[in-house]
């Protein structure tokens, strides 16, 4: 079978999926994982600090040595330490005497994985011939999203017809797909890379503000999107009242898909339209989205501004991607790296804010009196609270486009 560009894109589709397993399928099951293992709060948090640590750290990897390995070894690399690290999730807390131990080998591994793909995988794509750069990366940015919603819904299903007694067996199925895939990498073609010499370095990338700026939009598009990600599924559980599964589904699912969507729909579309304008147009709206969401006098339109808000921040990472590209072609994997390391910041930091405002305020006077006038409850005004200080993300990015968008019209 000849193997074109084409398979070179479905071999990127299969990899951002790969990452939407690494980042979602641990938290499918870290209710088993405290009932089993008797893990605390504090311990099932250290997980995903872990997780995105060392994506972080796998991100600053690649921006030194993935332009030197070459991305034909650098992807295959990624996949076997997502496949492995899979495999090890579903049999280290078995057979290691501390089983918490067995799950941090695991999850450090696949985070290794995860980071890799994460700085290799949206270069590979942006090299490929084509006229409709910025549509290319929304779509395949949208198959994160079709990831994600794949693996709550299908883990979901298998756990709740066949039990968590076999959960062991999930990863070790994930696995199969990372594992395929290595091989697909194996084979299909690559544009001739830049040579080194003529690409960017990380200190004359540094030293260009338009760079720098693009790196707040970034951290910004990172944060804007998981803050709301990360808090949905708590807020449709304590505002409605609806169960865990339920609460998935209506919370997180629900946000997947309609990212999902925004993306394929730019995929499909977005070459007609202004990549900024639309960068400007999303900013906005998650700003409103965020802002029902806090002040909706009605529980279930607050959970349809959670949910709008997937499709608001649909095009930030993508688009902030595309736009940085098309400013600096010569930017390379170091380009790519240093963006994807500011995008996991955002991710860590953006819902690690809401939760410290969202303690703070529960002991302020304004929040006790609202609590008292309202009824509601303390925790669930504390969360709103917290969801609030989300808007500062949207808005910073926003105003970052609008910069930069005058600065190239002077220009």
């Amino acid at each position: 079978m000849h193997l074109t560009y084409k398979h070179t894109r479905y071999a990127c589709y299969l990899g951002y999926i790969t990452q939407a397993i690494i980042n979602n399928l641990a938290p499918l099951l870290f209710i088993i994982f405290q009932t089993q293992y008797g893990l605390n709060f504090e311990m099932v948090g250290r997980l995903i600090l872990i997780n995105f640590g060392t994506q972080i750290i796998a991100d600053i990897l690649a921006v030194k040595f993935a332009d030197k390995f070459g991305y034909r070894t650098s992807a295959v690399l990624a996949h076997v330490f997502c496949a492995t690290g899979l495999v090890l999730l579903g049999t280290l807390p078995q057979v290691c005497p501390s089983p918490y131990t067995g799950l941090v080998i695991a999850v450090v591994t696949y985070a290794l994985g995860g980071g890799l793909l994460e700085v290799l995988v949206s270069p590979i794509v942006d090299s490929l011939p084509g006229d409709k750069k910025a549509s290319d990366m929304s779509l395949l940015h949208s198959f994160y999203c079709w990831g994600q919603m794949g693996v709550v819904l299908i883990s979901t299903l298998i756990l709740s017809v066949l039990g968590t007694d076999i959960w062991m067996w999930l990863p070790i199925g994930w696995a199969i797909l990372p594992f395929l895939n290595l091989f697909f990498f194996m084979k299909v073609p690559f544009v001739p890379p830049v040579p080194e010499e003529k690409l960017m370095t990380v200190r004359e990338l540094c030293k260009n503000r338009v760079f720098l700026l693009a790196l707040v939009v970034m951290m910004c598009a990172g944060a804007s999107e998981l803050t709301m990600s990360q808090w949905s599924s708590l807020f449709a559980e304590t505002g409605l009242g609806v169960s865990k599964t339920l609460g998935d589904l209506l919370g997180p699912c629900l946000f997947a898909a309609l990212m999902g969507t925004g993306r394929l729909l730019y995929g499909l579309y977005g070459h007609r339209l202004n990549l900024r304008n639309s960068l400007l147009f999303c900013g906005c709206l998650c700003m409103i989205c965020y802002l029902t969401t806090v002040f909706a006098p009605y529980p279930l339109l607050s959970l349809v501004g959670c949910a709008v808000c997937g499709f608001s921040v649909s095009l930030m990472w993508p688009g902030a991607f595309s736009d940085t590209a098309a400013r600096f072609p010569m930017g390379g994997t170091a380009m790519f790296g240093m963006m994807a390391v500011f995008g996991d910041l955002g991710a860590s930091l953006g819902p690690w804010l809401s939760g410290v405002v969202s303690d703070l305020s529960q002991k302020t006077n304004l929040l006790q009196q609202l609590q008292a006038n309202t009824g509601e409850e303390l925790s669930q005004l504390g969360l709103k609270a917290g969801l609030l200080a989300g808007v500062l993300f949207p808005l910073i990015l926003t105003l970052s486009v609008l910069y930069l968008k005058k600065r190239h019209k002077n220009a």
